[in-house]
C-alpha cells in the first residue's frame, strides 16, 4: 500500500470534515438570521456531511495497517446515524416549506447564499477529483465512492446557489422554497444511500445521484 497517498487520503478527509463544519456553522447562522430556509438546510446538510466524513476517516486509518475489504461497527453505526440524519432533515425542510408558504415568509436577503454556494463549488470540486484521483491510485473502491459521492455537495451548492440568486433577483419567497425542497430530495437520498451501505458488504456501493 502507498503510505504516501494514504496520507494524502487522509489529509483529504480531514480536510472534508473541517470544510464542511465550518460551512455548516456559517451557513446555519445566516440561514436562521436571513430566514432562508435553503441556506438553513444546506448547513444542516454540511454537518451531517461531518459524520460521514468521521467514518471515512476511520476507514483510511484503517487501511494504513491492512488491506479493508468490508465496513467495520463503527463504520456502520456512522452511516446509519449519518442516515437517520439525513431523514430527519428531509423532513424538516418539507414542514418549513410549507409553513413558509402558509405564512408568507420571505428571506430578507440570499446574498450570504450565494456567496457560500459559490465557494463550495470550487471547493467541493477539487476535494472530488483529488479523492478519485487518490482513490484510484491506492485501487481503493471506498475512496473512489467517497468521491463520487462528494458530487452530492456540488450539485447541493449549485441549487444553492440558483435559488438564492433567483431570489436576489427577483424576491420571489417561493425560488428559496423551491432550493429547500431540491436539498430535501438529496437528502432523502443520501439517507436512502446510507442505510443501504451499512447493509452491503461491497466497498464501491455508488451513488445513485453521481
Amino acid at each position: 500500500m502507498n503510505n504516501s497517498l494514504i496520507k494524502k487520503a487522509f489529509a483529504l478527509s480531514l480536510i472534508t470534515i473541517f470544510y464542511n463544519f465550518a460551512e455548516g456553522l456559517i451557513s446555519i447562522y445566516f440561514g436562521a438570521g436571513d430566514e432562508t430556509l435553503a441556506l438553513f438546510g444546506f448547513g444542516v446538510d454540511s454537518f451531517v456531511e461531518v459524520i460521514s466524513g468521521i467514518g471515512i476517516t476511520h476507514m483510511i486509518l484503517r487501511m494504513k495497517y491492512a488491506k479493508v475489504n468490508s465496513r467495520d461497527s463503527f463504520e456502520r453505526t456512522a452511516l446509519k446515524v449519518t442516515g437517520t440524519a439525513f431523514y430527519l432533515l428531509t423532513a424538516g425542510l418539507i414542514v418549513g416549506s410549507v409553513l413558509i408558504i402558509i405564512n408568507n415568509v420571505k428571506p430578507e436577503t440570499t446574498i450570504p447564499g450565494i456567496v457560500i454556494a459559490s465557494i463550495s463549488i470550487v471547493t467541493m470540486y477539487w476535494l472530488m477529483n483529488s479523492k478519485l484521483k487518490v482513490g484510484k491510485g491506492l485501487k481503493s473502491d471506498a475512496i473512489i465512492a467517497d468521491a463520487n459521492c462528494t458530487k452530492t455537495c456540488f450539485y447541493l451548492s449549485f441549487i444553492l446557489l440558483a435559488s438564492s440568486g433567483l431570489y436576489e433577483l427577483f424576491g420571489i419567497a417561493y425560488f428559496d422554497v423551491l432550493g429547500s425542497l431540491g436539498i430535501a430530495y438529496f437528502a432523502f437520498r443520501e439517507g436512502k444511500e446510507s442505510f443501504e451501505k451499512a447493509k452491503s458488504e461491497n466497498l464501491s456501493c455508488s451513488c445513485e445521484h453521481s
